[in-house]
């Protein structure tokens, strides 16, 4: 790999030809399919047992943005005001080969500035478009194997705008100054799997929704709330999930999704529903899972998912509304580890999703029920089945994990890989670009870090 290659220019735009070696290795076509999660590691140091730690670390070269988004598709960004390739780390799924990984973006370089009372969602650079990554881990260096960019029914970029006034937030330029159009094709991507013909399930918070991808990244088919009335997109929109989902907290829809042994996906709610209204879902520590039969075409179950209190995931916080849910891994059987986290610390869980715990059809999804799940201080009290949850390692514990992992994997025995999302180095206000409209970079690094469990998984 020629390190000159990610050494930005002193003009924005690179040569094509230089955009297409921004890596050591080709960007071959996609290839098989990946395996499952792979299992649960333990918590907890057993006599004669090392200590669990981080074993290997590999960053992300700076890839200019728009080098690497002309690449998939020439012509989509312009200008990249000084913004590297990042956010790659919005999830982590195993490839075909060991030792890699597809990843995806989300939406793509966004912040907020206050301007009087209110706070302007900004977006940098608005032709990006949300990409399917693959990477491996080379020494400390992270490089780009493949990328896929996700595409309407006619190839056109979905970019990662907004999709409903009065429902999303409203876009504008990255100085807040100039609104945007918003875009019903707009993807905000989290979650990835990677189903056994090759194509891609991700989920999405603006929906919130799930969508269904080709091998090369084309939209077949968003599945998304009953009555969101999303028109306009250029892909089929199926209104298969629950209504009640409408009320998702903005920026906190779908984060986390996992593919079963038995071909079913699990997707999480990031945080709680706004049920019935805004003060309880940001008071509340119940969220909820999705379970979703492609076959059938429609959700088979769901979950209760209680949050442990804040201060016990990050000690010393104390808004129980920086709680969320960003990475599921099916672990085998009807096992699922989940990450609760804030933006400075994680905690990883096992739960089982047993089918007396499956609360979907019950009262808990009708609008009229009072008090509402997400109301409860004590759910299991009151009768509500949530899955029981075993802790298998805090994060914040584990000296040279990163902030904000989002991307969370398990291979063998005993070995966790994580990867952060970097938020492609924007920071929120209005000093996060300078005079000139350039980025000044927040200096956090994708990393992928390997952490070496105290003791094997079985």
């Amino acid at each position: 790999m020629n390190p000159r290659l990610f050494r930005r220019p002193a003009a924005v735009v690179l040569p094509l030809s230089a955009a297409l070696a921004l890596t050591a290795a080709a960007w071959p076509a996609s290839g098989a399919p990946a395996p499952s999660h792979g299992t649960t590691p333990s918590h907890g140091t057993a006599p004669g047992h090392s200590p669990t730690r981080v074993v290997s670390t590999a960053t992300l070269p700076d890839i200019p943005l728009a080098a690497f988004s002309n690449r998939l598709l020439p012509g989509s960004v312009a200008d990249d005001r000084g913004v590297d390739l990042g956010g790659i780390g919005s999830d982590l799924y195993p490839a075909e080969r060991p030792g890699e990984y597809w990843t995806v973006t989300d939406r793509g370089p966004n912040g907020q500035i206050a301007v009087g009372k209110d706070k302007r969602r900004t977006f940098p650079v608005p032709g990006f478009d949300p990409a399917i990554v693959k990477i491996r881990a080379v020494g400390g260096r992270l490089e780009v194997l493949d990328a896929v960019p996700i595409t309407t029914a006619s190839g056109a970029p979905v970019t990662g705008l907004p999709n409903q006034p009065g429902r999303d937030e409203a876009p504008y330029t990255y100085d807040a100054a100039t609104p945007l159009p918003y875009d019903p094709n707009g993807l905000d991507t989290e979650g990835l799997v990677r189903d056994r013909d090759g194509s891609f399930w991700l989920v999405d918070e603006y929906g919130p929704s799930l969508v269904h991808v080709s091998a090369r990244g084309r939209v077949l088919a968003r599945h998304v709330p009953k009555g969101l009335g999303l028109t306009g997109a250029d892909y089929p929109v199926v209104e298969s999930l629950p209504a009640l989902y409408l009320k998702r907290k903005v920026n906190r829809g779908f984060e986390g999704l996992a593919l079963l042994p038995d071909g079913d996906l699990v997707m999480a709610l990031q945080s709680p529903l706004l049920h019935p209204d805004k003060q309880s879902g940001e008071e509340s520590r119940t969220t909820r899972l999705l379970r979703f039969s492609p076959r059938a075409g429609r959700v088979t179950a769901e979950y209760a998912y209680r949050f442990d209190p804040v201060g016990v995931v990050e000690p010393g916080q104390t808004k129980t509304s920086e709680l969320k849910i960003s990475a599921l891994v099916a672990l085998g059987g009807d096992r699922l580890l989940v990450e609760e986290r804030t933006d400075k610390a994680a905690r990883l869980y096992e739960i089982r999703l047993r089918r007396g715990s499956d609360i979907l059809g019950s009262a808990w999804g009708d609008p009229a029920t009072t008090p509402s799940l997400e109301q409860l201080a004590d759910p299991a009290a009151a009768g509500v089945p949530v899955p029981a949850k075993r802790l298998v390692v805090d994060l914040g514990a584990v000296e040279g994990v990163p902030g904000k992992i989002e991307g969370v994997t398990v291979e063998g025995r005993r070995t966790l890989v994580l990867l952060n999302d970097n938020d492609f180095g924007m920071t929120d206000g209005s000093g996060a670009f300078d005079a000139s409209g350039r980025l000044v970079d927040s200096g956090i690094e994708t990393r992928l870090v390997r952490v070496r469990l105290d003791r094997p998984v079985r």
